[in-house]
């Protein structure tokens, strides 16, 4: 059993529209949502053995606010990544390596839920995410399968997802 676990960037700061889009930080709200998912993440309980993150500084940043014990192996490659890549990516992994978290951004993370998710393990959570995968959401996929390499569209099943505005409604769409 493989699980893969899905962190996307809290949301970001646009007040200086001089940056480029890579070197856009985090806002307050999205400061405020990393440290809240980052609780999540750690009350959930899995144990990372790799964690793997675009190397833009709103990923940064948001890994420095939820996981900041967490040893973190940045990336270019997960920069906007697609689905395709990021399934890529995986299948590349050592198969002593069974449970990873990526961190990266939409649309590649939502899509890859989209993309693992067989239509008979489709569920509550799986209408959730399909809906819509906001920043600083978390999700965990669990793979029945023994090698990286057997990570193939249809062959996950989504167990667990957590938005910001779950934990706490404050953080819930702007109007």
């Amino acid at each position: 059993m493989k699980r893969i676990g899905l962190l996307r960037h809290a949301k970001s700061d646009w007040s200086d529209s001089d940056k480029r889009d890579f070197d856009r930080g985090l806002n307050e709200r999205g400061r405020r949502g990393a440290r809240l998912i980052g609780r999540h993440i750690a009350a959930e309980g899995t144990q990372w053995q790799l964690v793997r993150a675009s190397s833009a500084e709103r990923v940064r940043r948001t890994v420095e606010h939820a996981l900041p014990d967490a040893q973190v192996a940045f990336d270019e490659v997960l920069y906007l990544a697609s689905a395709e890549t990021l399934m890529d990516q995986l299948q590349l992994l050592p198969d002593t390596i069974d449970t990873v978290l990526l961190v990266a951004h939409n649309p590649g993370l939502q899509d890859l839920i989209l993309k693992l998710v067989a239509p008979a393990n489709e569920n509550a959570l799986f209408d959730a995410a399909k809906e819509k995968f906001p920043t600083a959401s978390f999700a965990i996929l669990a793979l029945p399968i023994d090698t990286w390499a057997m990570a193939e569209s249809g062959t996950g099943e989504l167990v667990h997802f957590a938005r910001p505005r779950d934990l706490d409604p404050e953080l819930g769409p702007e109007e």
